[in-house]
Order: C-alpha cells, then sequence, then structure tokens
C-alpha cells in the first residue's frame, strides 16, 4: 500500500493517535532512543524516514495529505528536554521555513491538503505565514494565548504550464 500522508517533523509524534499508522510516512532529522525525561514519562523519536524537512527524499505529488508541524522556538537551552521533544530553529530559520513550506507542496498531489500546526510560543504566526507560498484556507485565530494554532492550505490550482496559481 502506498502512503497518502507524510509528517515531515514528526518528533515524538504526541498528537498522533496511532503512532504506527500504516498509512503515514513519520519523518523526522533526528533520531532518539527511548529515555525517561520525567518518572514514568518517556521520549523516542524514530521516523520511518530519516531526512530534513528542507530536502524531502520524494517524488513530486506523491501524498495526499501532509503535516507539517516544524520546530517553533528559538531559544531553548542546549541540553534541555524541550530541544529534545520540539528540536529548535536555528540559524536563517525563516528561509528554513520556507524551503519547509516549499517542500511540503512539492510533495503534495494535485488536490493535496497541508495541516500546518504553529506554537505561537516565541514567534507570531503573523511573521510564519508569509513564509508560505499561499495564504491558508482557514484554521484558528485566537492568538498568542491559545498557544498552538492548526490550519488548512489546499495545494493551489495550476495553469498549463503546470505552475501554481498564487
Amino acid at each position: 500500500m502506498e502512503k497518502r500522508v507524510i509528517d515531515v517533523a514528526c518528533g515524538s509524534k504526541m498528537f498522533w493517535f496511532d503512532r504506527s499508522n500504516p498509512d503515514v510516512e513519520f519523518c523526522d532529522k533526528r533520531v532518539v532512543e527511548r529515555q525517561e525525561y520525567y518518572p514514568g514519562r518517556f521520549i523516542e523519536v524514530s521516523p520511518d524516514t530519516v531526512c530534513d524537512f528542507t530536502a524531502l527524499p520524494f517524488p513530486n505529488g506523491a501524498f495526499r495529505l501532509v503535516v507539517f508541524d516544524p520546530p517553533h522556538l528559538k531559544n531553548v537551552g542546549k541540553t534541555s528536554w524541550t530541544l529534545v521533544k520540539y528540536g529548535c530553529l536555528e540559524g536563517d530559520w525563516k528561509e528554513m521555513l520556507r524551503k519547509g513550506f516549499s517542500e511540503c507542496f512539492r510533495v503534495l498531489d494535485e488536490d493535496g491538503v497541508l495541516i500546518f500546526k504553529w506554537a505561537e510560543v516565541q514567534i507570531p504566526l503573523r511573521e510564519i505565514l508569509p513564509l508560505a507560498p499561499c495564504p491558508p484556507l482557514f484554521g484558528n485565530r485566537q492568538g498568542k494565548n491559545a498557544g498552538t494554532h492548526w490550519l488548512c492550505f489546499m495545494k493551489p490550482k495550476t495553469n498549463d504550464k503546470e505552475e501554481p496559481l498564487l
């Protein structure tokens, strides 16, 4: 069975109901062996494919649904559990996220949907949305106090030259 869904930065798959769903290609650039970070609480990062979301090793249009939950913290302790759990934005993080959005849209099929998750802890969503190649269709607009935003994008229609109409 070809997988229809890809999570390009799965981390420990915290929000997935089925962390071994056979229809999902779980990707992350990290592998973290199972560790206890608090008594009785464990973390493990075990992607199906080890790769960076800025250079996905999949063909154009390979997935119907892309989940993009990138790291959202710039400032985090170098030995903290927060870093292990969520990763960290480093260097030119805006360009990294721009490339990530581009790759997500590239691997979407022509009617594909992108679900984007952003925690507005250190960086407001208004700084992130211009990095996407098109605006979201819908999502929650609850502001920083709500914490996490979930947004839905759909791959733009193409013209006769197969270029996205943005």
